[in-house]
């Protein structure tokens, strides 16, 4: 693989008052020809993720063509297992309804903060902009036996009939200074979407693999016989790495061919974060963060055929 920088997409820069730094964790949802809406997280003034979004032209990528002026989805009430803020998985259709899966905070008192998963449907707002309204107001995943720290960003797949999910844990508790927080990928599986059934005794990525200590925010695809996934993941930066599979459990690392690297300067220099991968138009796109977590905006890649 050989990935193409289209540049720098988009960074928020005080547009609203939930969108005052930061755009992390794009997703795409093609539209129609070449656009393409992105949602991504903003924060607020006290730090809290909203979803936002914005359209483009991948013909003319960093031409702006629409920025949504609400959030589509915004922190929770007080005592919610989102009240912090709320921050993007990914998008899954079952051919009917598009649902939203995103990781819901908590600000905690003995760690940082902790972490759910939620789900919520998409629907258009009065004004026809699109929006998202939460399934249920608790988490769909939890803390459980088996995973009892932490959950983080969840990557769902709808095929033959069935819902496959990559998600994050940790597998210890996470400790104030954030230094050494071992996180691992597992897999959970659902008849709906909604109820799942976790596959405890494996770990898909992570564990005690060395100069490794954070695996987070998987991105899956399925390309015929081979399940491809993109993440990220930290020794001493967070880097983008590359796994493949032939069942989506037992995954073989191969991040010497992910194909992108951080500039030498600008936006992206030092580290790499966050991908997403999408098709549109017969080409692959990757949509990816820079260092400090979406601080210096989100950018777009080209997969470079041949």
């Amino acid at each position: 693989m050989k990935w193409r920088k289209l540049g720098r997409i988009f960074c928020a820069s005080g547009e609203y008052s939930w969108m005052q730094t930061h755009a992390a964790n794009p997703i795409a949802e093609p539209i129609d020809g070449s656009l393409v809406r992105i949602y991504f997280n903003s924060r607020d003034a006290e730090n809290r993720a909203h979803v936002g979004w914005l359209v483009i032209d991948l013909e003319q990528p960093q031409k702006l063509l629409e920025l949504s002026r609400h959030a589509s989805l915004s922190p929770g009430p007080n005592g919610a297992f989102d009240d912090s803020g709320v921050s993007l998985g990914c998008l899954a259709t079952d051919g009917q309804q598009t649902w939203l899966y995103y990781v819901g905070w908590n600000l905690g008192r003995t760690t940082p903060w902790r972490n759910a998963i939620g789900l919520a449907y998409r629907k258009n707002g009065p004004d026809g902009q699109p929006t998202f309204e939460r399934f249920a107001q608790g988490p769909i995943l939890d803390r459980d036996p088996y995973d009892p720290y932490n959950l983080s960003y969840p990557w769902v797949i709808h095929e033959s009939g069935s819902w496959k999910m990559w998600y994050g844990t940790n597998l210890t508790p996470t400790p104030v200074d954030l230094i050494d927080v071992p996180h691992a990928f597992k897999f959970a599986s659902s008849e709906d979407g909604v109820n799942w059934t976790r596959d405890h005794d494996q770990l898909c990525l992570g564990g005690a693999l060395t100069g490794d200590c954070a695996f987070t925010r998987p991105c899956v695809m399925h390309d015929h016989d081979t399940y491809r996934m993109w993440y990220c993941h930290r020794g001493t930066v967070y880097q983008i790495g590359y796994a493949e599979s032939q069942d989506g459990l037992n995954w073989i690392r191969c991040d010497e061919r992910v194909g992108i690297a951080p500039s030498a300067d600008g936006w992206d220099s030092g580290s790499l974060s966050y991908p997403s991968v999408f098709d549109q138009g017969g080409q692959r796109f990757l949509l990816y963060n820079g260092p400090h977590y979406g601080a210096s905006g989100f950018g777009l890649a080209m997969l470079e055929k041949g």
